[in-house]
């Protein structure tokens, strides 16, 4: 049974891995794991607002800790930025004595501020009959609230208590609603912020799981590492993780997947836990918000990185030494303030 429970999972991520080829920007020619890499980057004290009067002189950045010239730079402020809010509603990996509070948490955030959104958002509802992405986007909160409210989840089919055999279906509902939404996201202009309200799915690693790996899956395990990757950043996708369960998540494995999110660079380092939600959070210069049960001002606390960002481009340096990972390092000059972006990008397929 163990083995038929690891299979699936080979099989999903052999699957995944064939995946449409990386969607470019429109015009672009150059190879999506090479050319100009461009940042979004967030600076904020220890505590408090986005910092928004540094100048260019202000930044640093490193490419394997080779310093880089930076290309092109530019402030945006408040609504004048350019960006998409995907709410995602995970009520796969939510368990269903927790559904009710995570929707009425969602609730509340939607119809904060007489239900005026500051960007156009859409909603996506991920079941275990799949993703259920709406339509349109709206900045109506109360109109977004009122949709969800009318959208009926279905019984529970996959249950967190179901032991790996359920954790492995709910990896795969995950996986796939990710890819889903980052394709969808792909050709569209413009900043996407991925709002995902949800524990995050299994890792299938970890205290208590006993699902080892084998050197074929280490190598599908990190092509998707690779693609996913490549595709968020391609796309200017962000991933926030806000857990609905906060402190009642405190299992051995809540924070497992903090070893996971420095990244890597080779097949025999890949484990389950480097496709965990929040170490892609993590590394896609978000945030995994994993100690409040206050959703609704948990997705405040992720939009304020709004308020204020710095869009930043280089090209790596011609004559640095070839490798498969990049590992990207912002700093800042002004002490006390630390930048917040992503954290590193794959130069070949």
């Amino acid at each position: 049974m163990l083995f038929e429970a690891r299979l699936s999972v080979f099989l999903l991520l052999a699957t995944l891995g064939s995946s449409p080829a990386f969607a470019q920007n429109p015009g672009s020619s150059t190879n999506p794991f090479t050319g100009v890499i461009s940042l979004d980057v967030v600076v904020t004290p220890k505590s408090g607002p986005p910092v928004a009067d540094l100048q260019q002189q202000d930044f640093s950045i490193t490419d394997n800790k080779v310093p880089q010239t930076i290309s092109s730079f530019r402030v945006v402020r408040g609504r004048d930025a350019q960006v998409e809010v995907i709410l995602v509603v995970d009520d796969v990996n939510t368990g269903f004595d927790r559904v009710a509070f995570e929707r009425s948490e969602i609730d509340k955030f939607l119809r904060d501020d007489k239900g005026y959104l500051s960007y156009p958002t859409t909603l996506a509802i991920l079941t275990d009959s799949g993703l259920n992405i709406q339509e349109a986007s709206s900045t109506d909160g109360n109109a977004l609230s009122a949709s969800l409210d009318q959208f009926n989840i279905p019984l529970h089919t996959v249950l967190r208590s179901a032991g790996i055999y359920g954790a492995d279906e709910r990896f795969e509902l995950s996986l796939n609603a990710l890819y889903q939404l980052a394709h969808r996201e792909a050709n569209r202009p413009g900043r996407k912020i991925f709002l995902w309200v949800s524990p995050g799915w299994p890792l299938l690693s970890g205290p208590g799981v006993e699902l080892q790996m084998d050197d074929k899956q280490r190598k599908q395990v990190f092509d998707n590492v690779v693609r996913i990757s490549t595709l968020l950043r391609l796309a200017r996708i962000t991933i926030y993780s806000v857990d609905p369960l906060g402190m009642s998540d405190f299992g051995g494995r809540a924070f497992y997947w903090s070893a996971f999110t420095k990244g890597i660079s080779k097949a025999s380092q890949a484990d389950w836990g480097d496709i965990a939600l929040q170490v892609l959070a993590v590394q896609s210069g978000g945030l995994a918000l994993t100690i409040s049960n206050d959703v609704a001002a948990e997705l405040h606390h992720c939009l304020a990185d709004m308020q204020t960002y710095y869009e930043i481009s280089y090209v790596p340096s011609a004559d640095q030494k070839p490798a498969p990972y990049h590992q990207i390092e912002v700093r800042v000059a002004r002490p006390g303030l630390q930048a917040r972006t992503r954290q590193g990008y794959y130069a070949q397929p």
